[in-house]
């Protein structure tokens, strides 16, 4: 006699690109938290002294969608940050409310030390593909960032 196995005991996985992207985020950021902890740097400061150096000086409102936080926690970061050396703000010469916020050799001194941390990270996450596959990912995701971007939800 066959006997059958019931749903509840072997659930299937997700398999979904939503679930999957989720998951992936949620390892790298984790896997990306380990490597610049010695450095007393978070993810979300990472990518906003990435953003600096991308774009040079950007408002806080700016640095906020850019770096994917709310105002307020850009706010608290850049207080951080600013803390550390890592950035400098200024008012901005061509509108006295807004405040310009760069990064400092300091900030690109710590910024330079972490991008081999986490190209490391990638390299790990990335094994198992060639140049071209990784050059097809790379642009794959930014294809579908962009995609729902401006399909606006």
């Amino acid at each position: 006699m066959e006997k059958k196995s019931s749903p509840a005991a072997t659930p299937a996985k997700p398999t979904g690109l939503a679930y999957l992207a989720g998951r992936l985020d949620h390892v790298l950021n984790q896997r990306l938290r380990e490597s610049l902890a010695p450095y007393g740097l978070s993810v979300p400061q990472y990518t906003a002294l990435s953003v600096f150096r991308a774009y040079g000086s950007l408002s806080n409102a700016q640095l906020a969608t850019r770096t994917m936080i709310s105002p307020q926690s850009a706010n608290e970061m850049v207080k951080q940050m600013e803390g550390k050396g890592w950035i400098e703000r200024r008012p901005d010469p061509a509108h006295g409310r807004i405040i310009q916020i760069s990064l400092t050799a300091s900030g690109e001194e710590v910024l330079r030390d972490c991008d081999a941390l986490v190209v490391e990270v990638e390299n790990i996450m990335t094994a198992g593909l060639g140049k071209e596959e990784r050059a097809q990912l790379q642009a794959q995701l930014r294809a579908a960032v962009h995609a729902l971007s401006v399909q606006g939800l």
